[in-house]
């Protein structure tokens, strides 16, 4: 391999970073413009509560957020392994996800982290434990948590990487999903008491030569079962990785950029009665370049959303270092792919990003659906709003307070959720770079970097989003890669997790100061699975949206009940529901600070 310069090196390791440039007068200018781009310094003081008010920038007030790390004292001992042994094979980068889940239908989220593994062609296989499930046995505020991993029905030394979880046969017992480099596996849930692999029989294996990241379960269909998207990254084998050589002066072998290999095409499969058909090809989902005819796609996370409001989810695909797609859905069981029309296919100056994690809300609570997707170091985070009234977006990063303060992170896991209960949907991202020694040739860089939590300052600031200063108890470096929010206590706030590369995945508890009002929603249909309903809450002169969609982030899912938050609010106006197949429903008598089952056609329970 012909040797390049340090310079550019770091350009293909940073995958066309802005960072990279040619003469001092470019380095000058390119400067220049990302000062005049970032925001002045947040002067920050915290206080307990909200009050309305028009602030600056400059003079933002901040709740007091405060994540305490009980993760030993609940029980959680899981430490991820990637299996690298110096080689720098490309999956040892890429970290596991983590899912919350009702293993037991007990209303207790429980969790599951995804290792890796020893790859399959060492001699002398590591003694980690690997994937582990754990049930949720907490009582009162505390936290704990049962190690279940006997129960799963596991292959040893599978390489795996993400993870789905959805009632794939609709028997009411959530089922697992996990994708892997090699053949992937879907774990049956037999009523709480083991997960047995039922890949073979459901046909969702896939190829044994491909490479699966995240996935998710929906109903493209409307038929009332749960449809599964599989993102598949690259073009990958031991021997394509060696060949590619990838170093860095002063290092020597790297984990390269993914622009050294080839594309691939995701699955869609159909499901019919639980077994699943690969429908990838007639849907319309393999995107190919138009000269060569190969895959574009290098899809690394998925979110299932309905970007246009016609009730009908669409699909939204972060790809890494090639444009985005936007999977339109057809309503006829096809899709049209129209990410560069719509604008999610680029960032706001034209180019492809290093995207890894996803989420979509609609943080403004108005009819603007954004979407948020983690890009790689020296690239903004994408913020892409959409226009009034329209499916177009355009990437407002900066504009929200997001884009000059996610540049320097690498950043994977990302969600939207309300931290702080006061009806505005926060933003976290997890970060961490790729590459353990990328101090010695970029010194603005490190491996570990701290979790970043913006906070949404609502309509009354300058911006939208601030982000919190490290006193909010999430400021330890470490390798992020999966990012899930749940509330593990039933006390109505939300408590986060996060995984890291080759380290112990962290649970933060979230003691929230001061009262705040809220309520969560269980959904329940008739037939099938609730992901999918829409969720409308009016109380205060403003309407809150949620979708219950727990597939996002990256390569990890999020608890499936739903969260609203109401500050000092004690009365809800109103709920509206808009179940998966079209049906509406809504409820004027909810009481807050409660956590509400609703079923279709029968009503709500409340405890």
């Amino acid at each position: 391999m012909t040797e390049l310069s340090d310079e550019a090196r770091i350009r293909r390791a940073l995958r066309g970073s802005f960072a990279v440039l040619v003469i001092a007068g470019i380095v000058g200018s390119m400067i220049a413009f990302w000062l005049y781009q970032e925001p002045a310094p947040e002067t920050v003081r915290e206080r307990e509560n909200i009050g309305p008010r028009s602030v600056s920038i400059d003079d933002i007030e901040l709740p007091t957020f405060r994540f305490v790390d009980i993760t030993s004292a609940s029980g959680v001992d899981f430490v991820h392994y990637n299996g690298a042994y110096g080689e720098r094979m490309l999956p040892e980068s890429m970290g596991g996800g983590v899912a919350v889940l009702d293993i037991d239908n007990d209303d207790r989220q429980d969790v599951i982290f995804i290792d890796s593994s020893e790859w399959w062609w060492r001699s002398n296989p590591n003694s980690n434990p690997g994937t582990k499930l754990y049930r949720n046995i907490s009582s009162g505020e505390k936290i704990q948590f049962d190690d279940m991993s006997r129960i799963l029905e596991l292959t040893p030394r599978m390489y795996v990487m993400g993870v789905a979880a959805g009632d794939y046969d609709g028997d009411g017992w959530v089922d697992l999903f996990i994708s892997a480099v090699g053949s992937n596996y879907l774990l049956r849930n037999v009523e709480g008491r083991k997960f047995v692999d039922v890949t073979s029989i459901a046909n969702v294996g896939g190829s044994e030569k491909a490479w699966s990241s995240s996935a998710a379960f929906f109903d493209y269909d409307r038929d009332g079962d749960l449809d599964l998207f599989v993102c598949n990254y690259v073009q990958w084998s031991p021997e394509i990785n060696r060949q590619v050589d990838y170093r860095l002066t002063g290092i020597g072998r790297a984990y390269g950029p993914p622009t050294d290999f080839a594309g691939t095409d995701s699955y869609l499969y159909r499901n019919d009665n639980g077994i699943y058909t690969d429908v990838s090809e007639e849907a319309g989902i393999k995107v190919r370049h138009e000269t060569s005819l190969l895959p574009v796609g290098k899809g690394l996370a998925v979110l299932a959303t309905d970007v246009n409001n016609d009730h009908w989810l669409d699909i939204v695909v972060a790809n890494d270092t090639v444009r985005n797609f936007l999977f339109l859905n057809n309503q006829n069981g096809s899709f049209e792919e129209v990410g560069i029309e719509q604008g999610v296919a680029f960032d706001s100056a034209g180019l492809s990003t290093g995207a890894m994690g996803i989420d979509a809300a609609y943080y403004a609570n108005d009819d603007r659906l954004a979407i948020t997707i983690g890009n790689f170091a020296n690239e903004m985070s994408s913020f892409y709003v959409a226009r009034p009234g329209k499916s177009i977006f355009s990437d407002d990063a900066i504009v929200a307070g997001v884009g000059a303060k996610s540049r320097r992170a690498l950043t994977f896991g990302t969600f939207f959720a309300d931290l702080d209960l006061d009806g505005r949907l926060d933003l976290v991202a997890a970060n961490g770079h790729v590459e353990p020694e990328i101090n010695r040739v970029q010194s603005s860089q490190e491996y570990e970097q701290r979790i970043q939590l913006f906070w949404n300052c609502g309509a009354d600031c300058s911006r939208d989003y601030v982000l919190a200063p490290s006193t909010v108890g999430l400021d330890k470096p470490r390798v992020g890669r999966g990012l899930v929010y749940s509330d593990f206590d039933a006390d109505g706030d939300l408590d986060i997790v996060v995984t890291q590369i080759n380290g112990s995945a962290a649970v933060f508890r979230n003691d929230l100061e001061g009262p705040r009002s809220w309520v969560r929603l269980k959904l329940e249909t008739e037939v099938g699975s609730a992901i999918g309903t829409e969720v409308s809450l009016l109380a205060g002169g403003t309407t809150q949206k949620r979708l219950v969609m727990p597939s996002r982030s990256y390569l990890s899912q999020v608890e499936l009940p739903i969260t609203f938050g109401l500050g000092s609010l004690q009365t809800i106006d109103r709920i509206e529901v808009r179940w998966p197949n079209g049906q509406m429903e809504s409820w004027v008598d909810l009481e807050p600070n409660r956590m509400h089952t609703i079923i279709q056609n029968t009503g709500f329970t409340a405890r």
